[in-house]
């Protein structure tokens, strides 16, 4: 039967939506494809029937489904048993999910979808990192879309943190957008999570893809964390799909100035939650997990002077005036300190002379 799935889903010009309408109507999949008549189908005009049969007649299902094995590609079917339960609920559920990486290895009882702005500001991507970090090596999978900006934050952090992510792209799998998120495919790939497309293999990134492969980052999750949004932005659509699924809705909130928080404000005017830890998202989502907050003395191997240096940058970044202000040390053992702190990997430097912790 997964042979007539997959051949309907590489006809091009159908999506999901019309492949359930007439799988729910002949009651089969191979029946679908076998089928001569589409008259019965309430609602459907004889040029777009005529013309799926036109299409259908073209694909050879043995032969659709060599190409799909044989690129090493597996797949989940809208009758397997495996589908996830919670994509199944929604509105115009993909037909088919193919997949690469490890199902076995997700809880889908945590996911957690987190979208954003493409071209997120640094602010953004470090309070989303603070939040996934809180998170650390607990049993929640990060869902989000594998494009740049938060989407690529939200994967790394979540891979940097022990935590499973899944990525929905918006292209088969012959086709890596961005392509500089290449080995951020493999790392999911290869032990990460999973990486989820509806489309056939050959189907290329397309513009219309986009929004509509968000309805499965939602979809999927139990909840969405939108961390950047312009008022007119892909996270925004994601936002209202999250809503209309019932799914609850969470935000980071930003800077009133930066425009790509005109959508973050005006999503928490109309109710969605504000969070600015773990412990809001835990809430939100009645979720009970154990998790080990770290303070600054569980940070190894620090020196006195090392963690006068730490705290002094606990609220934000600081310039190395502010620092020997605030430290007291000499220019010599301040320097000396900081570099010795960023190869421990506690602090970064940024912006010249200006310093943050990690």
């Amino acid at each position: 039967m997964d042979k007539y799935w997959i051949a309907l889903s590489s006809i091009e010009e159908t999506d999901s939506s019309f492949i359930l309408r007439l799988y729910n109507y002949f009651g089969d999949i191979e029946s679908v494809f076998n089928a001569d008549n589409l008259s019965g189908v309430e609602g459907l005009s004889v040029k777009k029937a005529e013309n799926f049969l036109r299409l259908r007649d073209k694909v050879n299902p043995d032969k659709v489904l060599d190409e799909v094995l044989n690129r090493g590609i597996k797949f989940f079917t809208y009758d397997s048993p495996d589908y996830p339960k919670m994509l199944k609920n929604i509105d115009n559920p993909p037909a088919i999910l193919y997949y690469k990486g490890n199902p076995q290895s997700i809880n889908f009882e945590r996911t957690l979808a987190v979208v954003g702005s493409r071209r997120a500001t640094r602010y953004a991507k470090e309070a989303l990192q603070k939040i996934i970090s809180e998170l650390c090596n607990t049993d929640i999978c990060i869902v989000s879309g594998l494009a740049s900006g938060i989407d690529t934050t939200a994967h790394e952090s979540a891979l940097e943190n022990g935590l499973k992510t899944i990525g929905v792209i918006a292209s088969g799998f012959d086709f890596t957008y961005p392509a500089a998120n290449r080995d951020l495919y493999k790392r999911i790939e290869n032990g990460g999570g999973l990486i989820f497309s509806e489309y056939y293999p050959t189907f290329e990134p397309l513009k219309y893809r986009f929004p509509q492969r968000n309805r499965i980052v939602s979809g999927l999750s139990y909840g969405t964390v939108v961390a950047e949004a312009s008022l007119k932005s892909g996270a925004l659509i994601t936002a209202n799909l999250t809503l209309e699924q019932g799914r609850e809705l969470m935000c980071i909130p930003g800077l009133i100035t930066n425009p790509n928080t005109q959508g973050i404000y005006k999503l928490i005017k109309n109710g969605a939650s504000i969070i600015t830890c773990s412990d809001d998202i835990l809430e939100a989502l009645g979720w009970e997990i154990k998790i080990e907050q770290k303070t600054i003395f569980d940070v190894p191997e620090l020196s006195n002077d090392e963690k006068i240096i730490y705290e002094a940058l606990e609220i934000e970044e600081k310039g190395i005036d502010e620092l020997q202000a605030y430290t007291k040390l000499s220019i010599e053992n301040l320097l000396t300190y900081l570099t010795t702190m960023e190869l421990k990997g506690i602090i970064k430097q940024v912006d010249g002379d200006r310093y943050r912790k990690i």
